[in-house]
């Protein structure tokens, strides 16, 4: 039933156009046919009043006329019934057949319709059970009887008839017509609005979220007094605050992202020499207090987690700008083997499987990042879920593309955490301790690596089910061109 109801504004306007015509022309059908039928009605009233009963008043003869008192049909149209009564009781009835009266039989329901009809002169319609719908009226007769003269109403009802469906044929090709040319017109009508409508779909089509963004040109406003006029109007009003809004946000991003990357690269001098000296002191052969050689090993290890932080961020900075990855060869297989090795050598008491297709999986990539984006999501598995834990790599490839599935048993990833699971220092345990953890970078740079090779990453938890799915698009895509 839903799919009847029109949806669109177009179609809307076009059923209400119709449907008014419709009830427009249901109302001049109905009330032409019922003023005609009247009409012809009143005439046939007429027609009986000027017999003067006539051929009514010929029936008060005997059963069995002879030549002397026949039947008068003469000037009696075809059809013309007549009917004498006696005490209530239709005593004779006949009807004018090609200007010769012949009897009509009458049934019970035609005795009772006959003896019922008032003396007051006026038409009034019966069914007969042999001659159909008549128009008749009953007058006093001389032998204290009751004659009724009746004319047939078929002709009409044929007329009748016969308008109704001339009314139904020129009302149909009227409706039919002006549905298409009301749907056209309307469709004309409605084109500035469907420009506001492109506009606007093609503006929600935009990655809005980070980026430069290229916002459509304005729609164009014929005149802002109409409806529609005052809507583009205010779409272009809209449009020039999100555009500005957008320029302000990429400029701020801009600024940010440069900070990031200059403060990561000044960083990595400092960083690297703390670590070189904090190693040449432990590397010292004198007698070094077991205070001084604990706080060296602090330095020491502290310095290289600051070493990788600083790398995560200069890598992270380095992809949002856009700078172009290596496009070679990649045996994805051989990789996902190479870092479900490393995975069982750090983290034995996790049970790691294998599901690998037959034949070895090839594409078009960075080898380095695509290994950095296994490593990341088998650490992320092994830090965050308890030992004895199975975790499965699947590797698949099909029509839809190359796809990596990390799936483990564990205790899941908490639902508030899940929409911002890949964003930048976040972290199941907000208190960022070293114990909890890395960084709170990894999955980030899953993210960025997998969209620089035009692929998706998505994530899938409940308390033991867990699956990241890294998804890359089945065609090798070719080398970017330079930024």
């Amino acid at each position: 039933m839903r799919r009847l109801v029109p949806r669109t504004l177009r179609s809307q306007l076009t059923a209400g156009l119709v449907t008014l015509l419709a009830l427009a022309c249901l109302a001049v059908g109905i009330t032409t046919v019922v003023a005609l039928e009247g009409f012809l009605v009143r005439r046939l009233d007429q027609q009986l009043s000027a017999s003067a009963g006539r051929f009514a008043v010929s029936l008060e003869h005997e059963a069995r006329p002879d030549s002397d008192n026949r039947p008068d049909t003469r000037g009696q149209a075809d059809g013309t019934f007549g009917a004498r009564l006696l005490h209530g009781t239709p005593t004779q009835a006949a009807v004018v057949r090609d200007q010769t009266d012949a009897r009509v039989p009458l049934s019970t329901e035609d005795r009772r319709a006959l003896a019922s009809l008032p003396l007051d002169g006026s038409g009034h319609s019966i069914r007969l059970a042999t001659l159909g719908r008549y128009r008749v009226n009953a007058v006093p007769g001389d032998d204290r009887d009751v004659l009724v003269t009746g004319l047939p109403l078929h002709p009409v009802e044929e007329t009748v008839h016969r308008l109704e469906a001339v009314e139904a044929a020129v009302f149909g090709g009227a409706l039919v017509v002006t549905g298409v040319l009301g749907a056209l017109w309307v469709r004309l009508s409605l084109r500035p609005l469907r420009r506001v409508t492109t506009t606007a779909a093609r503006v929600a089509e935009l990655p809005l979220a980070s980026g430069e963004v290229a916002m459509p040109e304005p729609v164009p406003v014929a005149d802002p007094r109409t409806e529609v006029g005052q809507v583009g109007t205010a779409l272009n009003r809209m449009l020039g605050h999100v555009g500005n809004a957008l320029e302000r946000r990429h400029a701020s991003e801009n600024r940010l992202r440069h900070f990031a990357a200059d403060a990561s690269h000044e960083l990595r001098t400092p960083v690297a020499n703390v670590r070189g000296h904090a190693e040449l002191a432990l590397r010292h052969n004198g007698p070094v207090p077991g205070e001084i050689r604990r706080s060296l090993e602090r330095i020491q290890a502290e310095s290289e987690r600051m070493s990788r932080l600083v790398d995560d961020l200069l890598l992270l900075a380095r992809l949002d700008a856009g700078r172009a990855l290596e496009r070679k060869p990649v045996d994805l297989t051989r990789l996902v083997l190479d870092a479900v090795e490393d995975a069982r050598a750090v983290g034995p008491r996790h049970r790691w499987r294998l599901d690998l297709p037959e034949t070895a999986v090839h594409m078009t990539g960075d080898e380095h990042r695509l290994q950095q984006v296994v490593g990341n999501l088998l650490a992320n598995a092994r830090t965050h879920t308890p030992p004895g834990t199975a975790v499965t790599v699947r590797l698949a490839t099909d029509d839809r593309g190359v796809r990596l599935v990390i799936l483990d048993d564990g205790p899941g990833v908490p639902r508030e955490i899940q929409p911002e699971v890949f964003g930048r220092f976040v972290r199941v345990d907000h208190s960022r301790s070293r114990t909890a953890g890395g960084t709170g970078l990894g999955l980030a740079i899953v993210e960025a690596v997998v969209t620089a090779h035009h692929g998706r990453v998505a994530l899938t938890s409940r308390p033991g089910h867990t699956e990241f799915t890294v998804t890359f698009p089945p065609a090798p895509s070719g080398p970017e061109p330079p930024r």
